[in-house]
Order: C-alpha cells, then structure tokens, then sequence
C-alpha cells in the first residue's frame, strides 16, 4: 500500500486529498479503494455546486486567482 496525494479541479477551486494506492498482483494496480474513489467523487460534486465548506471537509480546498486577459 502506498500513499499519494490526488487533486481534483473545478472551476475556480483545487482540491487535494491524501488517498491509499492498492496493490495487487490479481488486478489492474494500484488502485484506490472504493472508500477514497467515493470521497474524490464527493469533493468533486461539491465543487461543482459550489459548497466549497463541504469540499473542504473531505479535502484541503485552493482558491485560485482569477487571470486578467490583458
């Protein structure tokens, strides 16, 4: 098992989340298991709706600056 840091993006926001990689010599490896692909989904739909306090409960949230076009 090792550990990773992922990151999911939308819209204005970064957030990151400290996951397990699984290994197996039987599957696809590694893999995340299903309890952490489930949070990853969780912050990804609360980013989209814009509950960034529910995003940042699963996961450190990052506001990212807005580009002006010049």
């Amino acid at each position: 098992m090792r550990h990773k840091t992922k990151s999911v993006h939308e819209g204005n926001y970064v957030a990151e989340m400290h996951v397990e990689l699984l290994e197996s010599k039987e599957s696809w490896a590694p893999y995340l298991s299903m309890e952490d692909a489930y949070k990853l989904d969780a912050v990804r739909r609360a980013l989209r709706r814009g509950d960034v306090r529910k995003a940042a409960q699963l996961a450190r949230v990052f506001s990212l600056p807005h580009a002006g076009v010049n």
